[in-house]
């Protein structure tokens, strides 16, 4: 089996609960929350696994944060500029395709907890990047995104990482030009998390994927689905917080469980 096979085109090699099947088969609206383990599976590293090499040495909440970009800003755009680099080249997992998929049967609202571009990519829509995006460097004093070239190191794959690089200047006003990222201690943008909640509370039901469910605000997405009586399920090769709460806890990764529900799905819809 081929990466970026449709899931309708594929034989349902993992075995989906009928109870899943059923809620998201009668379902008008999906809303679906990733997180890193989504991105995982093509590649990219989680948050602390992206600490190797030149950067091993650097605690990533230390790297992530205000205080670091105003100590040693070279190092951090550094940091990011490389982990453009690898999700650039890095593509959409079969998960990110059967999410696209699901959009032509369903009405998809994604919100994401990762600053890649994977499932735009894979053809979705993402209604809320809650982390911010790796591919939306800003000027740090009027916010204006920053749209030159040098903001990323080139696809070669002989590029080679530097510890420190010169972040660009802001084209308007001059100044310095950010990671487009939510660090620690910020607060999630408001636009962002208005978008996030509504698509949460607005959904018929609610998929959670490859989330920690320990990095709040998102964390309380889920909750907050619960709290109004819309069904969560969680699907993750591991169990977390959410997993006792949730309607329902499918164990495995986003590559394998979400082509197999969208192929179920589809083909309830096909015979009905």
């Amino acid at each position: 089996m081929q990466p970026g096979t449709p899931p309708s085109d594929r034989p349902a090699a993992v075995a989906v609960p009928g109870d899943v099947v059923e809620l998201v088969r009668s379902a008008e609206s999906v809303a679906v929350l990733t997180g890193a383990g989504m991105s995982r599976e093509s590649g990219i590293a989680t948050f602390r696994e992206a600490q190797r090499g030149l950067w091993e040495q650097y605690d990533p909440e230390e790297i992530a944060s205000v205080d670091a970009w105003n100590r040693d800003p070279a190092l951090v755009w550094g940091w990011y500029q490389w982990r453009a680099h690898v999700a650039r080249r890095a593509n959409p997992n079969d998960g990110h395709i059967a999410l696209a998929e699901l959009a032509g049967h369903r009405r998809v609202s994604i919100v994401t907890q990762n600053i890649d571009d994977l499932h735009e990519r894979a053809g979705s829509t993402v209604t809320s990047h809650l982390h911010g995006s790796l591919f939306a460097p800003r000027c740090e004093h009027c916010g204006t995104t920053y749209l030159g070239s040098d903001a990323f190191l080139p696809d070669d794959a002989d590029v080679s990482p530097q510890l420190r690089a010169t972040p660009p200047t802001c084209m308007h006003c001059l100044s310095r030009v950010r990671p487009g990222i939510v660090w620690f201690g910020e607060a999630l943008p408001m636009d962002a998390w208005s978008r996030a909640e509504a698509t949460v509370v607005m959904a018929d039901v609610v998929l959670v994927v490859g989330t920690s469910g320990i990095v709040y605000p998102a964390a309380s997405l889920p909750e907050t689905a619960l709290a109004a009586g819309i069904p969560v399920i969680e699907i993750n090769p591991e169990s977390t917080p959410l997993s006792a709460a949730a309607t329902y806890h499918w164990q495995g990764t986003a590559a394998t469980t979400l082509p197999a529900l969208v192929a179920a799905v589809t083909a309830g819809a096909a015979r009905s």
